[in-house]
């Protein structure tokens, strides 16, 4: 099942709900995912100025995956001129 995010505050609240579904601790969180506490609090709070790295690395985690979706008629179109 995929989740549409239109902002960081989207993001926070998805990573808070899932992390409380599966009872852990932002301390256990943050020590899962490699990055501080402090890192999960401010995403957790939807601040849009975190490293996409880290973002990546606390999805990665919690299980999930960062997709995007409608931008592949772009890219198989530029595929296609390429050959």
């Amino acid at each position: 099942m995929s989740t549409p995010i239109h902002t960081p505050q989207d993001l926070g609240c998805m990573v808070r709900e899932t992390r409380k579904r599966l009872k852990l601790t932002q301390p256990q969180l943050a020590l899962a995912a490699n990055v501080g506490v402090r890192f999960i609090v401010e995403l957790e709070a939807g601040k849009s100025t975190l490293r996409l790295e880290n973002i990546l690395r606390v999805l990665q985690a919690l299980g999930g995956v960062l997709t995007v979706e409608g931008m592949d008629c772009f890219i198989s179109n530029t595929e296609e001129g390429a050959r």
